[in-house]
């Protein structure tokens, strides 16, 4: 988890660059660099979230846990379906793409749910 965290976190850096300066001429006259940045934004906050999910397995906090691995799923599946369609949206203008960004939102509130689940339990 802590791998994974990292280098989607990495990415989240790379994807923010290449909106800001190779799309900055796609983007141009359009809301479409804040789409972009939207998706960026999410994609380090769960990023970090899946990072966070790793420290709370760890054996001196909460230990292995299934809540906290399904949290992890969900919260990748989250984030490649609402910041991958926004990438995808920003890049394509194909508006239709937008409908799959609240079934990933779905996914990372229940992740956050089965966080918060877990750190209760």
């Amino acid at each position: 988890m802590f791998v994974t965290g990292a280098l989607l976190a990495m990415f989240a850096v790379v994807l923010g660059a290449f909106g800001a300066h190779a799309l900055k001429k796609h983007f141009e006259g359009t809301n479409y660099a804040q789409t972009w940045e939207t998706g960026v934004r999410y994609h380090m906050y769960h990023a970090l979230g899946l990072l966070f999910i790793g420290m709370m397995q760890m054996p001196a906090l909460f230990g292995p846990s299934q809540t906290f691995q399904t949290a992890a799923i969900l919260m990748l599946i989250g984030m490649i379906l609402f910041s991958g369609s926004l990438y995808a949206l920003a890049i394509s203008r194909i508006k239709i793409l937008g409908a799959i960004t609240p079934l990933g939102g779905l996914c990372l509130i229940a992740a956050w749910i089965c966080v918060a689940i877990g750190i209760a339990a």
